[in-house]
């Protein structure tokens, strides 16, 4: 669902800059959006980020046969789906709100920053970005080079892009909350990103992988990428 790109905003003080995305998992306070620096803003899936697995992310879960990460695990639908489905799966999340609720639903998760330290560095066979995670950083070459180091030889990453049309934009975001007067409220500004399904090939080449495969689930697109060759040493 859009927002009238004529609708009245007024910024935030930045006071939430340290998890300033815990506003956007709030099921009770009304519509969240995420606005783009170019103009696009979209309404935030709360309700379905805090739901079951649905059938696209079921169709994630069945590519994963190995211990997996979901980087930016939000309140943790696919971390539980992973851990039911018999893999180890580990959610990371820099918003302690996230973790929280990903630990309440009975599955682990780690309050992160994904760029930092991580256990099992190397040996993970699969990296899950979705629900728009590729833009964590607003730097889709270097979060996905970040990926490769946390995989083992043969590992993939798993990513949702965004349909054919868009390319990849790059620039900053910003959580926008619906007020009861009109208008939205927005949060602090942090950088983010958009690949769509073709830009992802030349994406994914700079980081040294190589796009396998690129699946459909109803209006949602996602990427199998995996390694070139073995990574030796490529911490950004």
């Amino acid at each position: 669902m859009a927002v009238p790109v004529g609708a009245p905003v007024r910024a935030g003080d930045g006071s939430a800059q340290g998890d300033g995305f815990a506003a956007a998992l709030d099921r009770a306070a009304g519509g969240r959006w995420l606005v783009h620096g170019d103009g696009v803003r979209r309404r935030l899936p709360v309700d379905r980020w805090h739901g079951r697995a649905e059938p696209a992310v079921a169709g994630v879960v069945a590519r994963c046969g190995g211990p997996t990460l979901d980087l930016g695990c939000g309140p943790g639908r696919l971390t539980v789906a992973l851990t039911r489905s018999g893999l180890t799966a580990v959610g990371v999340d820099v918003s302690a709100a996230a973790v929280r609720l990903t630990r309440a639903r009975g599955a682990v998760a780690l309050h992160r920053d994904l760029f930092g330290p991580l256990p099992g560095e190397g040996r993970w066979s699969h990296a899950v970005l979705i629900d728009g995670n590729i833009g964590i950083g607003g730097e889709p070459v270097a979060l996905l080079r970040r990926c490769r180091t946390l995989l083992a030889c043969g590992g993939t990453v798993l990513v949702e892009l965004e349909p054919p049309g868009p390319g990849l934009w790059q620039g900053q975001a910003r959580v926008a909350a619906a007020h009861r007067a009109g208008g939205l409220f927005l949060g602090p500004a942090f950088r983010w990103a958009r690949l769509d399904v073709h830009a992802v090939h030349p994406v994914a080449a700079a980081a040294g992988l190589v796009v396998r495969d690129l699946f459909r689930r109803g209006r949602r697109w996602f990427g199998e990428l995996t390694a070139v060759h073995p990574l030796v040493s490529d911490r950004p």
